[in-house]
């Protein structure tokens, strides 16, 4: 394990090496013709540098289209490409722990301002599979939950980390990324208005998730109360037990649906729908898109309106 390490940390050391000599200058260094370079890790991020960056900006996602966040592991040429950056924009230690290793990987003429976007975020203590009931969490893991994102208000504030570091490296342009944020954040505004009135008149204020405890914030901003499958990383499993009492809640609560996410596969919401008669709809997590979403344009805003489509459906709200 320790060759392996060591073996990582050379050939980073010396990939970087190669793009240190040849580019004295990171503005522009990848085709950017002067654009401040930035490289975001998750969706979230990369879609709100775009917004606020506009035609100044090139943003690229460190995440390959398609890849789930949690079990991201960086290739040394990732490193590269973060080395290349002014600014690197990181959720936080807990959604990306792997960050730190690499930001120490870069070596050579100076290092990219890293930046975290959910300093000065609210925070939920991490779930492990347990229950959001009515804004409040009921199962005291350790640690903090790193799905920020899903709580519009977090957001806006994430939008105003990455305003503010965009400003600082280039303060000619500070003003109109500051223009850009509060432009963006009126359509947060807007998104998150829909959801309080959306959300208001339902049936049913629970929905069982047959993923990762991913969905907290949305449950808690609009006092909905949320089960999930497993806990908070995705690689885990539920056991048999945990599968009986999700089924079991809901025949007893007369739930129609069952939630899925994006990127991993729905065997266990497609275990409990086929047991309970539940019909089958996806929350998107927006951690990661396909190439597909990709290509075609996807956004967080857009996204967020799916997943509020389907929470009206699922919830038999009116």
């Amino acid at each position: 394990m320790l060759r392996r390490i060591t073996l990582y940390l050379i050939l980073t050391a010396l990939l970087v090496a190669s793009v240190v000599s040849s580019s004295c200058s990171r503005r522009g260094g990848d085709g950017g013709k002067g654009k401040l370079q930035v490289v975001t890790t998750i969706f979230p991020l990369y879609d709100f540098a775009r917004a606020i960056g506009g035609e100044d900006v090139s943003v690229q996602l460190l995440l390959p289209p398609g890849v789930e966040p949690h079990a991201f592991d960086p290739r040394p040429e990732d490193v590269v490409r973060v080395s290349r950056a002014d600014l690197f924009v990181y959720t936080n230690a807990e959604m990306e722990p792997w960050s730190a290793r690499l930001f120490r990987g870069i070596t050579g003429g100076g290092k990219p301002q890293m930046v975290e976007a959910g300093r000065g975020a609210v925070y939920l203590l991490a779930g492990r599979g347990g229950a959001v009931d009515g804004g409040h969490d009921h199962d005291h893991g350790a640690g903090r939950d790193p799905h920020i994102w899903l709580n519009i208000a977090n957001a806006r504030v994430m939008v105003d980390n990455i305003a503010s570091a965009m400003g600082g490296r280039v303060p000619e342009k500070r003003g109109e990324f500051l223009a850009n944020a509060a432009a963006y954040k009126k359509q947060l505004d807007d998104l998150e208005r829909r959801f309080r009135e959306g959300l208001s008149e339902c049936r049913t204020r629970e929905f069982i998730h047959g993923g990762h405890f991913a969905f907290a914030y949305l449950a808690q901003s609009y006092r909905l109360t949320y089960l999930s499958a497993y806990g908070i990383t995705a690689d885990s499993e539920p056991s048999p037990r945990r599968m009986m009492e999700l089924a079991k809640a809901v025949r007893e609560h007369g739930l129609k649906s069952i939630f899925f996410e994006e990127l991993l596969a729905p065997r266990v919401a497609e275990t409990i729908a086929a047991e309970t008669g539940a019909e089958l709809l996806r929350l998107h997590g927006i951690h990661n898109v396909t190439r597909g979403e990709l290509e075609s344009g996807a956004s967080y805003i857009g996204l967020m309106e799916q997943n509020l489509a389907n929470l009206r459906r699922g919830l038999g709200c009116r």
